[in-house]
């Protein structure tokens, strides 16, 4: 039902931990205005080499090139750009030994978008002349299929500025004075594993809600799907072996000096069962254990625009959680 990613495995593709020769390659993307460039000024402070808007065809040797983590801006303006081809280098980039890839995804709402776009009286990078809105609605679609393969889809709409620092330097930050971040993570198997996760845990042995007819359109976050899930005579004990065994694993993390472990929980569309246990955990977690921050994110949820990151426990100079 669940597996530990390790460092040291060629296959974990973990970003916990940096050590060992690791490399860090982000690729970050995403809607023009959204943050993408405040996204790699963050990753610069923190001590990656930041390469924006390169040809598609230096990327390999960028990469291959490169003496430390690496963050590379791609969007509608970069030379050669086509989706599919982002997609193909990112696989390629994969190949390269003892290097973590990610794709981070930066999004805001159209409304938002637009008054940034208003405020600042910058041009649109796909719009001559006229309004911006077709131009927001043609780079959408020209990205979707990025927004649907990211690692990471971050939405700033509501976020201010030190806020998305304050994510961007928790998530990826090397070193922290809070002791461990944990990331809790739902997901969609059809999707693929998260190549970051640390743990999983596969739920699609319970009943799955998306077969009611009445629950097949809510998520996790509705209290219909919650009693559903839970009302399985497997989910109680399911869920105390999980909250055991992170109570035990956790705080050797801790020991070991891990600075950040994600925890994953997969089902079949990553909406409903995987959404409910991992905002029980998240809501029992800090009540049973000392916990650092704590990050909740849906992958499949936010893919679609449905929800995205926000903190369960904040970092200590935040007053309050936010959704990202």
């Amino acid at each position: 039902m669940w597996h530990m990613a390790s460092a040291n495995h060629p296959e974990s593709g973990s970003l916990s931990e940096y050590g060992h020769g690791s490399r860090r390659i982000l690729i970050v993307t995403g809607l023009s205005g959204a943050g993408k460039s405040s996204i790699l000024r963050v990753l610069e402070d923190l001590g990656h080499e930041v390469v924006d808007n390169p040809p598609l065809n230096l990327i390999q040797a960028l990469a291959s090139r490169a003496g430390q983590n690496l963050a590379i801006g791609i969007d509608v303006r970069s030379r050669g750009f086509e989706a599919s081809r982002v997609l193909e280098e990112l696989e390629r980039l994969r190949l390269l030994p003892d290097c973590s890839v990610q794709l981070l995804y930066a999004t805001a709402e159209p409304e938002i978008l637009l008054r940034r776009f208003t405020a600042t009286r910058r041009r649109h990078p796909l719009v001559t002349s006229g309004t911006i809105l077709p131009g927001i609605e043609q780079e959408t679609a020209l990205l979707a299929p990025l927004r649907a393969n990211a690692d990471l889809v971050i939405d700033t709409s509501d976020l201010p500025s030190p806020e998305l620092r304050q994510l961007i330097e928790t998530r990826f930050g090397s070193t922290g004075g809070e002791g461990l971040t944990v990331a809790l993570m739902s997901f969609a198997y059809p999707s693929g594993l998260p190549r970051e996760a640390d743990m999983v845990f596969d739920a699609r042995f319970l009943r799955n809600p998306h077969y009611d007819p009445a629950l097949q359109p809510m998520t996790g976050l509705d209290e219909a799907v919650v009693q559903y899930v839970k009302s399985d005579p497997a989910y109680s004990a399911f869920f105390g072996h999980i909250q055991s065994l992170l109570e035990l694993v956790l705080p050797r993390f801790v020991a070991e000096g891990k600075k950040y472990a994600t925890i994953a929980i997969g089902c079949s569309g990553g909406r409903h069962r995987s959404v409910t246990i991992v905002e029980e955990l998240a809501r029992i977690l800090p009540k049973t254990m000392p916990v650092g921050p704590m990050m909740v994110l849906h992958r499949e949820l936010a893919r679609k625009g449905l929800a995205s990151w926000r903190w369960a426990v904040p970092p200590q100079d935040s007053s309050q959680d936010r959704t990202v």
